[in-house]
């Protein structure tokens, strides 16, 4: 009886073990543009891949792409719009990437603010950008589709993320104020490890594109517990 009890015992531990480490990467997982109502709703509490996608709203991981060697002078995201997915893969060059979003095909490419691609309609550069400390870099392609209202977690991430605003509008928080993004307007651009709370404001739906550019060997999104937002944003969205 006593071997059977210790037995019992330990693997109720490593049952227990195993239940925590699953817990931890779900919670991970989950961090990202999760919104306690609105985004719930919409993606599951998560920037889901876009082969998930099965709602409209949300936010939506369309390529993740491990760079090169980084540029030696500053850093900016190049964005450019091509006719079809051929002729964007041909003008393609180091550190670029080619996704469809909103019914367009994209080459986003991470360069020095002169880069030009040799074809496509030159859409914007969005920088300088800063580099984590880090040895090996990635670039996280996303969509963001926000009704008004609608809002993230308090989170950061290990690299810097940066919006191109398409339509609608967008208020993000941080511990130095807020950045309000519309077409148009700068780019919204938050440095590593900052944290954040990302609401979409106005009257329409939101649409932008996203880059984190990231530490490669770090989730994606981490949890923000350490700051409490003021929720600035929120008041100019009832405004």
């Amino acid at each position: 009886m006593g071997a059977s009890m210790e037995a019992f015992v330990s693997f109720r531990k490593r049952v227990g073990k195993a239940f925590a480490a699953a817990t931890s990467i779900a919670f991970v997982v989950l961090v990202g543009f999760a919104a306690p109502r609105e985004l719930l709703a919409q993606t599951g509490g998560a920037c889901i891949p876009v082969s998930e996608r099965t709602t409209e709203f949300g936010c939506f991981v369309h390529a993740e792409e491990h760079l090169q060697e980084a540029p030696a002078g500053p850093v900016y995201w190049h964005i450019d719009r091509f006719p079809d997915r051929a002729s964007a893969q041909a003008a393609k060059s180091a550190n670029g990437t080619v996704v469809e979003i909103l019914g367009h095909v994209w080459l986003f490419t991470i360069a020095e603010e002169s880069w030009r691609p040799s074809a496509g309609e030159h859409v914007a550069d969005v920088g300088p950008l800063a580099l984590p400390r880090a040895s090996s870099l990635m670039a996280t392609y996303m969509e963001g589709n926000f009704k008004p209202g609608m809002q993230s977690t308090v989170h950061r991430h290990p690299g810097t993320e940066a919006w191109f605003v398409l339509s609608g509008a967008q208020c993000l928080e941080t511990p130095h104020g807020q950045q309000i993004g519309r077409p148009g307007a700068a780019p919204v651009i938050v440095p590593p490890d900052e944290p954040m709370l990302l609401t979409g404001i106005g009257e329409q739906q939101g649409h932008w594109l996203v880059l984190i550019l990231m530490d490669a060997t770090m989730p994606r999104g981490l949890p923000a517990d350490d700051w409490t937002p003021k929720h600035t944003c929120e008041r100019i969205n009832a405004g």
